[in-house]
């Protein structure tokens, strides 16, 4: 196993490569600035209709009041995604481009809006159909927030605009400087929508869907989810964020699998497809990427070990509303050959017991979409309507998830308890040595001198804007205790780009190291200083205020 982790380790610059490919970040950027659309239309479904499993049925005219507020964002989601896609994209390409010649993300996210309309929307009489501009347009939304950026950079960069002279004020030379990309866009998507239905029977949205309804099935399948969400936890186990990587290939099936399985369950009929957020956030990924809700209270209430017993119970209430990094690198858990098999093995089971629940025991799948902090097993049984099979599968889930980890959870407690046993051993014989250890790391939380008249801000960044939450609050509880002025917060990588020159200090969590490079490209222009952190050194930061106020400290001075 050890010889195996240490060829995986090799690859791992050809993993942080497909993370950082800017047309994946750009779909999980674009998802995730859609989330609260998705969500608060949620709220709207749970309204209309789980009081109709406990048998109270709202008006119809209720209902339908309730449904246009659904119709009206969850129903749009296609549109808007084009939208917010492109606008990531851009963001990359202007990364890339000098200062001087930036593409304007506004114009981009326009732009897409309406080669969304002309290429993926049919006209009807009186007006447009809304029929593919919700899920069912997601996959024409990716291919236009694609090429509308890329013809942006190609007319931008070669310095294809119309220039104003200096007198000219800026908001209206920005103008005339967007009108030849702009134009080349909505021409080159009128002209291809007029000659694609010339030959086609139908509209670009509704080939494109034919087109991948095999990929759609065979995801649906066993070897399919095993796929997705084995990659998912592989990926995560070498230390990269796998859903970030995972879920944009997978985003469009996501959305338009729980729409079907709503449409079919309000027809009396069985939600038959498996992949979802919800299979994703609940029960392949119960408690976090790996299924780590179980070996996480395995490690606080069963573990030997010092060590475990110390970070199952620092990480069991994290760990309850799907945030493990501090499992992951606490154990820690990535690339740790004992943990390989069962952080692999767990999701998939969980999923294949999911979908055997749904082929064989006609259970519902997920027909809503619930926020990914929502306890897994709550988060089951709302999001499948309150199906009777999922309060059977909760508990299975937990149980089979026990079974998977224990054998290599004993095996790991009895490793650490060895070594515990020798450290003691060996810091009896090393009291000099332990001493000067103590007082080097005294010193390192030593807080520089600072302007006591200055308010400092730190950033601390991650994929979705959780685990960098925990570093953020311990920065700001340590600057508080000391009696400095100084604001922390944390957000998603992506959404900091826009901001980045208000900042002193911009942390990167360690699933998201590998942008470093492109943070400290975005920041040469500003005085932030960017730095990243190891996955140890990030959950004892976490634990240690006054510990990640110097850290915070070292790096902004």
């Amino acid at each position: 196993m050890n010889g195996l982790i240490a060829r995986i380790e090799k690859m791992k610059p050809a993993f942080e490569k497909i993370s950082n490919n800017p047309y994946l970040r750009a779909i999980r950027d674009g998802f995730i600035s859609l989330i609260p659309v998705i969500l608060f239309s949620s709220i709207f479904l749970l309204i209309a209709f789980v009081p109709n499993i406990f048998g109270v049925y709202l008006s119809e005219e209720w209902v339908n009041r309730l449904m246009k507020a659904y119709g009206y964002s969850m129903g749009l989601v296609g549109l808007l995604m084009s939208a917010t896609i492109a606008k990531s994209l851009t963001e990359t390409f202007n990364g890339q481009l000098p200062k001087t010649r930036q593409i304007n993300s506004v114009s981009t996210m326009v732009v897409s809006i309406i080669g969304f309309a002309l290429i993926g929307v049919d006209q009807i009489e009186g007006g447009l159909s809304n029929g593919f501009m919700g899920t069912k347009g997601l996959l024409t939304a990716f291919v236009v927030a694609f090429i509308v950026p890329n013809i942006y950079k190609f007319c931008v960069k070669r310095n294809i605009t119309i220039k104003m002279p200096k007198e000219v004020p800026g908001n209206i030379a920005q103008t005339f400087a967007d009108l030849i990309p702009l134009a080349t866009s909505i021409i080159f998507f009128w002209v291809f929508d007029m000659v694609f239905r010339s030959f086609a029977a139908e509209g670009f949205s509704a080939w494109i869907i034919d087109v991948f309804q095999p990929l759609f099935s065979a995801a649906d399948g066993y070897p399919g989810l095993a796929l997705i969400f084995g990659a998912m936890a592989f990926f995560w186990f070498v230390g990269i964020h796998g859903p970030s990587i995972v879920e944009p290939a997978v985003s469009a099936i996501y959305i338009t699998n729980v729409e079907q399985n709503l449409q079919l369950f309000q027809a009396g009929e069985q939600a038959t497809n498996v992949l979802s957020q919800g299979s994703q956030y609940f029960i392949a990924t119960l408690g976090g990427t790996g299924a780590t809700l179980v070996i996480t209270f395995m490690m606080a209430f069963m573990a030997k070990s010092k060590q475990l017993k110390s970070v199952g119970r620092a990480s069991s209430v994290p760990v309850l509303f799907g945030i493990n990094e501090p499992i992951l690198f606490g154990a820690p858990i990535v690339l740790n050959p004992v943990f390989f098999i069962p952080f692999i093995a767990a999701p998939i089971v969980n999923v294949w017991l999911l979908k055997a629940f749904i082929d064989i025991g006609g259970m519902n799948g997920f027909i809503y979409n619930l926020p990914w902090t929502t306890p897994g097993p709550i988060g089951l049984i709302l999001g499948t309507g309150f199906a009777p099979l999922a309060f059977i599968l909760a508990p299975t889930l937990i149980i089979i998830d026990l079974l998977i980890y224990y054998p290599f959870f004993k095996v790991y407690d009895k490793q650490l308890v060895e070594q515990e046993r020798l450290a003691v051993l060996e810091e009896a014989q090393t009291l000099d040595t332990g001493a000067e250890i103590a007082t080097s790391a005294t010193e390192a939380r030593v807080v520089k001198p600072v302007d006591a008249s200055k308010t400092y801000n730190v950033l601390v960044l991650c994929a979705n804007g959780a685990t960098s939450g925990m570093l953020a609050n311990a920065i700001a509880k340590g600057a508080k205790e000391e009696g400095l002025q100084l604001e922390s917060t944390a957000m998603a990588y992506g959404q900091h780009k826009a901001v980045i020159s208000e900042f002193d200090l911009i942390i990167l969590a360690p699933q998201m190291a590998s942008m470093l490079g492109e943070l400290e490209q975005d920041s040469a222009s500003s005085d932030t200083n960017a730095v990243s952190t190891s996955g140890a050194e990030y959950v004892a930061l976490c634990r240690d205020p006054k510990g990640a106020l110097a850290f915070a400290m070292k790096h902004m001075l």
